[in-house]
C-alpha cells in the first residue's frame, strides 16, 4: 500500500481520510487560492473549473518536489448564481455571507485531483445543492456566536456536520462533498492503482 500525501492543511479532510482507512501524510501546498480565483474569475471561468485547477494546482505543485509519489489536492468553493463565495476573513464578513445565502439555494462545488511527478492523473468535481432557510439576522447573529473562530475560518460559514445543519431547509448531494472531499470516488480510483 502507498503512502498518499494531501496537498491540504485542512483537518475535516484529513479527518474523511483517516476514518476511510486512506493513510496519508499532510503537505499543504500553500498556493495563493484568492489570487487565482480572482485571476480565474475575471476569464470569465465557471465555479466548477476554478474548483478543478485550484485542486490541480495544489496536486501538481507538492507532487513536483515527491518522486513517484501519489499526491491529492482538493479544493470547495461556494456557488451563488455564479458568484464564488468564499471563505470569510473576520466574523463581520461571516455574517455578511450568511445574509447573502438567507433564504436561497447554492452550490458547494468540490474538486479533487490526484497528482504523480507535477502532473494530474485523475480528478474529479462533485456538486451539492443547499438550500438555506429564511432567517432573521439575530438569529444568523446566534449561530454565529455558538461557531469558534477555527470552525468559522476552516469550514468556510457553515460546518454541516455540526451546529451548521441548522442552517438549511434542504440538503441535496454527499456529505463528504460538502465537507470537501468526495472520497467514494478517490477511494474507487486508489483501489484501481
Amino acid at each position: 500500500m502507498f503512502n498518499l500525501i494531501l496537498a491540504s492543511k485542512s483537518k475535516v479532510r484529513k479527518e474523511i481520510l483517516d476514518k476511510n482507512n486512506i493513510t496519508c501524510t499532510v503537505e499543504p501546498s500553500n498556493v495563493d487560492e484568492d489570487l487565482v480565483k480572482e485571476s480565474l474569475t475575471n476569464e470569465g471561468a465557471p465555479p466548477e473549473i476554478i474548483s478543478k485547477n485550484l485542486a490541480e494546482l495544489k496536486a501538481n505543485k507538492v507532487s513536483q518536489k515527491k518522486n513517484n509519489e501519489i499526491v491529492l489536492g482538493a479544493d470547495s468553493v461556494i456557488d451563488l448564481d455564479g458568484e464564488i463565495i468564499s471563505k470569510p476573513l473576520d466574523r463581520d464578513e461571516a455574517l455578511n455571507i450568511l445574509k447573502k445565502l438567507n433564504g436561497k439555494k447554492h452550490y458547494l462545488i468540490s474538486s479533487v485531483c490526484i497528482s504523480k511527478n507535477g502532473s494530474m492523473i485523475w480528478n474529479y468535481t462533485d456538486k451539492a445543492a443547499l438550500t438555506m432557510k429564511k432567517m432573521t439576522d439575530e438569529k444568523l447573529k446566534e449561530y454565529l456566536e455558538k461557531i469558534s473562530d477555527e470552525a468559522l475560518f476552516s469550514y468556510n460559514v457553515y460546518q454541516i456536520e455540526g451546529e451548521g445543519r441548522a442552517l438549511f431547509a434542504k440538503i441535496e448531494g454527499d456529505e463528504n462533498t460538502i465537507m470537501g472531499l468526495p472520497v467514494k470516488k478517490i477511494k474507487e480510483y486508489i483501489n484501481s492503482l
